[in-house]
C-alpha cells in the first residue's frame, strides 16, 4: 500500500478546519454525515458546536452522534437530545441521533479478527458519505481518541457500543463494565468494528483530527483532566489509520514537557495497538507523508 497523504497546520480555527478539508480534494457526495462528539455534560475539553459550524456549513453536513453505554447524560435518548439542544448543536445544526429507536443496523466483518458484525445507529443508512471530524485526545480506556475511536463507539448504537467493549460478548450495557475483556481484544474489537464503516462508506469519507485541548481524559468523561499539551494542529486525510498514527507521532515529536503525561496514558492503555490492528485489516496504512499547509 502506498503512502497516505495526511495535511497538517498548526493553525487551530474553525475556518482553517475548512482549509483542511480542501486540500484534502475529496467531494463528499450526496448526504453527508457529519460524525462528533457531542460533550458529555461536565465535560470542559469537547469542540463546541461553534467551532464545527463553518465545517459542517461548508458541506451541507448533518451532525450525527450515538447513545453512550455508560451512566451518564448521554445513555437514553431523551437525555442525549436534552444535552445536545443545551450544548448548542440543535442551535446551528441538523441533528440526528442515529440510534434514537430500537433497531440497529447491523455491519457484518467478514475478516473481522474478534467481531463479526458491528451493530450501529440504523439511521447510518440515510447517509451516502460520512465526514469524521474527531477531537484527538487521550482515553481512559482506549488511550487515546482520534479517527478510529469515532468510527468504531462512536458510531455503535448503545448496544454496539456494548458489543465493542465486551469483545462481541454482550450487548447489554447494564452488564458490561463487570467483566471486561483483556485489553488487546477490546482494541481488536474497535478496529473490527472502524472496518466495517469504513467499507460501509465506499471510499466517500474525510477524516478530520484537531489536536486541541489535549486532555489525558476523553470528551466522555463528565470530570476530566484539564488539558496537559499545547495545541498541535489541525490534520486531514482521506486515511482513517494514517491520521491517528501522525497524530501519535506529532505527540512524541513534541518539546511539550506534558508529553510524558499523556503517552503514560495512552502506552499504559496499549492504545496504538488499534492503530497497528486497522492496518493489518487493511482499510489503511501505517505510512503516510505529512504535508505541512503553514
Amino acid at each position: 500500500m502506498e503512502k497516505a497523504k495526511v495535511y497538517f497546520s498548526k493553525k487551530v480555527t474553525p475556518e482553517n478546519v475548512v482549509n483542511l478539508f480542501k486540500a484534502v480534494g475529496k467531494e463528499l457526495p450526496q448526504k453527508v454525515a457529519v460524525k462528533v462528539h457531542s460533550g458529555e455534560e461536565g465535560n470542559q475539553n469537547y469542540l463546541h458546536p461553534e467551532f464545527m459550524k463553518p465545517m459542517v456549513d461548508y458541506i451541507n453536513g448533518t451532525v450525527v452522534e450515538c447513545n453512550t453505554a455508560y451512566e451518564g447524560e448521554r445513555n437514553s435518548t431523551e437525555k442525549h437530545k436534552k444535552l445536545l439542544t443545551s450544548h448548542g448543536w440543535n442551535k446551528y445544526f441538523d441533528v440526528d441521533l442515529m440510534d434514537e429507536e430500537d433497531d440497529d443496523l447491523v455491519l457484518e466483518i467478514p475478516n473481522g479478527k474478534i467481531l463479526k458484525q458491528n451493530f450501529v445507529g440504523k439511521n447510518m443508512k440515510n447517509y451516502q458519505s460520512m465526514l469524521v471530524l474527531s477531537h484527538f485526545k487521550g482515553h481512559p480506556m482506549g488511550g487515546y481518541g482520534g479517527a478510529l475511536k469515532q468510527l468504531s463507539i462512536g458510531c455503535a448504537s448503545s448496544r454496539g457500543k456494548a458489543w465493542i467493549h465486551s469483545a462481541g460478548q454482550s450487548k447489554d450495557q447494564t452488564v458490561i463494565w463487570d467483566n471486561l475483556p483483556e485489553q488487546d481484544r477490546f482494541l481488536e474489537s474497535m478496529a473490527d468494528s472502524a472496518s466495517s464503516v469504513v467499507e460501509f462508506f465506499k471510499g466517500n469519507m474525510v477524516f478530520i483530527n484537531m489536536m486541541c485541548n489535549m486532555s489525558v481524559d476523553c470528551d466522555c468523561c463528565a470530570v476530566a483532566e484539564d488539558p496537559c499539551m499545547k495545541d498541535i494542529g489541525i490534520l486531514a486525510s482521506l486515511d482513517p489509520v494514517a491520521i491517528d498514527q501522525a497524530c501519535i507521532d506529532l505527540v512524541k515529536n513534541s518539546n511539550d514537557p506534558g508529553k510524558a503525561h499523556f503517552l503514560e496514558r495512552v502506552e499504559s492503555r496499549h492504545g496504538t495497538h488499534t492503530i497497528d490492528m486497522a492496518a493489518e485489516l487493511g482499510f489503511g496504512t501505517k505510512e503516510y507523508e505529512l504535508i505541512n499547509l503553514d
